[in-house]
């Protein structure tokens, strides 16, 4: 469960201001102490509390002492670079809350003006509207009509994008195609031109087997397109 927002005001009430004192100062001690622990810093602290004769000091006046005395040893600028005072603080709290203030009137002024449009759209007349309200409802038109140009423009922009792309991907899809292609052709002609050369090798065997149709006949005698001492010579009559 979360804890309630405290709101940063004097107590009044007696007891409840001395129940917070020593309740806060006991959890201001022990986050000190946490830091230096976890952290391996330099801290020490000192408390003042209403009604006590002696300060309260973490861990040991004598740790404090040196602790400030290392502080003081640095030069003024570095001393105050990081000191906030009451009045400090205060000032930045209120610059952060008119800030908050600025943004949450620029966001109503906002809604007011789209509501404006939205009736003017809707037929209602500017005869009660004042300049202000015409000025703002330009603006927020010319604003609109700005965003939705813009828009348009990186919706082409993608498009021609994607466009492109895909182009680019056809082409290269067309020039992988082509490239099958090319080899499926050159495996088939090489598959031809081997059957071809099988289909000669076998032709040239069967010629060589059947000698008697390389015999040439001339006249009354046959001869053969063989060189002397050829076997085949023995066979021939005429």
């Amino acid at each position: 469960m979360a804890r309630k927002k405290v709101k940063l005001a004097w107590i009044t009430n007696d007891s409840s201001r001395r129940a917070t004192y020593k309740k806060r100062k006991k959890g201001l001690m022990k986050k000190v102490s946490e830091l230096s622990t976890l952290c391996g810093v330099n801290a020490c602290a000192v408390i003042y509390g209403p009604n006590e004769r002696q300060p309260e000091v973490w861990p040991s006046f004598c740790d404090a002492q040196h602790i400030l005395m290392q502080f003081k040893t640095l030069p003024e600028m570095e001393q105050s670079k990081k000191m906030m005072n009451q009045e400090a603080f205060l000032r930045q709290r209120m610059q952060k809350l008119k800030e908050q203030l600025t943004k949450h009137q620029k966001e109503n002024r906002h809604w007011e003006v789209t509501m404006l449009m939205s009736q003017c759209l809707l037929g209602k007349g500017l005869e009660e509207v004042s300049i202000n309200d015409l000025s703002d409802l330009v603006w927020l038109i010319d604003s609109n009509m700005k965003m939705i140009h813009e828009r348009t423009e990186t919706i082409k922009a993608e498009a021609l994008a994607a466009s492109k792309q895909q182009a680019k991907e056809e082409s290269m899809m067309k020039m992988k195609v082509g490239e099958e292609e090319r080899r499926a052709t050159t495996a088939l002609e090489e598959v031809v031109a081997m059957e071809m050369e099988s289909l000669q090798r076998q032709q040239w065997f069967m010629d060589v087997m059947s000698p008697n149709d390389h015999i040439l006949c001339t006249g009354e005698e046959m001869t053969l397109p063989f060189v002397d001492g050829s076997p085949w010579l023995d066979g021939c009559y005429p």
